[in-house]
């Protein structure tokens, strides 16, 4: 969180801006949390005030919801993790390449083609660590006592993670 999200601070910025007549944005006025995520509606008034807390009372009727969070960081990975490729022979004459990609089709000897790299070729890299959404996941549960909600199938990220939870726009 950052300084000023919530909270009116009377910086030289804001009085300069106020006394040249711009109209500052309304700041919420409430304690500042953890988290601020900004949520999306379709322009109706949806009973929200600025900085209110959403609870999961709201997915009371709603029979399923789109999940996103940060999958799990991997790190650097080799081609044999990040793309489940198999990897060459164990026998037969190859020394030491067993976890490694194989040819790659870019060569001088290709006539009518450049030897660069294309663009998105499957080779090893940075892997995970990469905003994920799962939707149209069925919700079994709600919980509002506790402000939990129990979904059906997989949630990106590790346990304990944090995720935004939205009803899916899917049919079905």
């Amino acid at each position: 969180m950052r300084r000023g999200h919530v909270k009116q601070l009377g910086s030289k910025r804001s009085k300069a801006r106020e006394a040249a007549g711009v109209e500052l944005l309304p700041k919420a006025d409430c304690e500042p949390q953890k988290y601020i995520r900004e949520f999306r509606t379709d322009g109706e008034d949806h009973g929200l005030a600025v900085g209110e807390v959403l609870t999961v009372a709201r997915f009371g009727e709603v029979a399923a919801v789109d999940v996103v969070g940060t999958s799990k960081g991997r790190g650097f990975a080799g081609a044999m993790k990040r793309h489940n490729f198999s990897g060459m022979p164990a026998s037969h004459g190859a020394k030491k390449v067993h976890r490694h990609v194989g040819g790659i089709g870019a060569n001088a000897m290709n006539r009518g083609t450049s030897s660069a790299i294309k663009k998105g070729k499957r080779m090893p890299g940075h892997y995970g660590n990469a905003r994920s959404t799962i939707r149209n996941l069925k919700v079994v549960k709600v919980d509002s006592e506790n402000n939990l909600i129990v979904v059906r199938g997989a949630i990106p990220g590790p346990n304990g993670g944090y995720v935004m939870v939205r009803q899916t726009n899917k049919l079905g």
